[in-house]
């Protein structure tokens, strides 16, 4: 969906998420707090439970009602002198080189190609050791014949999503299926979960000077060999 499509849809719902995604607070609770990027924040929650665990965010989005909804959540939690809210296309962000240490990308729908182009802007603005945590809709709902969300272009792979983030420039920290319960529904959520951390300054030292990175942490199974599970 558009800027429009967007404000249509938070015109309209009457109940918005509160909690988390599981993904986000099992990769971020009790994480030592610093910067973040939150890029699609749509109406703050995350924005919001990261600011009340310490963390100085940024929470950009193209929906001004959504950001509104975000604000007013702020607020009405006490942390809205820890987040700055910013109505802008997420593919046009130009943050400051190393001035970052968390960028979350959760469920942002773009074609290929923007989302290599965002990639290659946050792996650059990441501080030595940041992390990119992306979640969105995994393929494996084709696969296993679930429920497919509504635009079924944005089911992607931890593959996929991975050979991005290297092309970033980005060590691969996990890379995963996932699965959850939806409320309502017999059948599960699959979610794609692929971490990604930028490399230290001496790396970066090695890469300029055409060495090879380090080794980093082991990429986890791949979706075939595990399924994790989460609650809501």
């Amino acid at each position: 969906m558009d800027a429009a499509g967007w404000n249509k849809h938070y015109a309209t719902i009457r109940q918005h998420w509160t909690a988390p995604n599981p993904w986000v607070y099992s990769e971020m609770n009790g994480a030592r707090a610093g910067t973040a990027l939150d890029l699609g924040a749509g109406d703050g929650r995350h924005a919001v439970w990261l600011a009340e665990r310490g963390w100085q965010v940024e929470a950009v989005d193209f929906s001004m009602l959504g950001l509104e909804i975000g604000k007013r959540r702020a607020e009405a939690n006490r942390v809205q002198d820890r987040i700055s809210w910013t109505m802008a296309d997420v593919t046009a962000i130009a943050p400051v080189p190393g001035s970052i240490d968390l960028v979350l990308v959760a469920y942002l729908n773009l074609p290929e190609p923007r989302f290599k182009k965002v990639f290659a802007a946050v792996a650059g603005a990441l501080a030595p050791g940041g992390r990119l945590l992306f979640i969105n809709h995994d393929a494996g709902h084709l696969r296993d014949g679930l429920t497919v969300p509504p635009d079924a272009s944005a089911l992607l792979t931890p593959e996929q999503v991975a050979g991005w983030m290297r092309l970033a420039g980005l060590h691969i920290d996990t890379a995963e299926t996932v699965s959850r319960p939806v409320p309502g529904e017999r059948q599960p959520a699959y979610d794609c979960l692929v971490t990604g951390s930028a490399p230290y300054t001496s790396a970066l030292a090695t890469a300029a000077s055409g060495g090879p990175l380090p080794a980093h942490r082991p990429t986890s199974s791949t979706p075939d060999q595990t399924m994790r599970k989460a609650s809501l």
